[in-house]
């Protein structure tokens, strides 16, 4: 007697290349953990076991997200981070301004210090910013 198993997982594309991060029993955890992640679509899979419960076929069903942004489209909040490459010490702000005016201090304040600028988005990583200062 064949028997199908569920699953859901959050991703950020339908490329076969994808970020997935699961798995969640429900789709309404699913939903909510890929809202907090950026992710723009669900991805259920279905497992049709048989005698012995060994998996015969597997289906993967994708679902998009309504207010899901297409993909490059960048819809997920960006923290900016300094950090002093002499000395390490680092900080997070919200606005480039704060970024500035923190650099500013802390290198004025401590002679032949270079601070260096990165911008954080949740599920991309660190990314610098070179030429920051002009």
């Amino acid at each position: 007697m064949a028997y199908k198993e569920f699953f859901w997982m959050t991703c950020n594309s339908t490329e076969q290349l994808r970020a997935e991060y699961g798995p969640f029993h429900t789709r309404a955890e699913a939903e909510i953990e890929a809202k907090k992640l950026g992710f723009g679509y669900l991805l259920r899979y279905e497992h049709i076991l048989g005698e012995g419960e060994e998996v015969q076929e597997v289906r993967c069903i994708f679902v998009e997200l309504e207010g899901a942004t297409p993909i490059g489209v960048d819809a997920i909040p960006v923290t900016l981070h300094t950090r002093c490459a002499t000395c390490g010490e680092s900080a997070a702000h919200e606005k480039n301004w704060q970024a500035e005016v923190w650099a500013d201090i802390h290198e004025f304040e401590h002679s032949r210090h270079l601070v260096r600028l990165f911008e954080h988005a949740r599920g991309q990583g660190l990314k610098e910013i070179c030429d920051w200062r002009g």
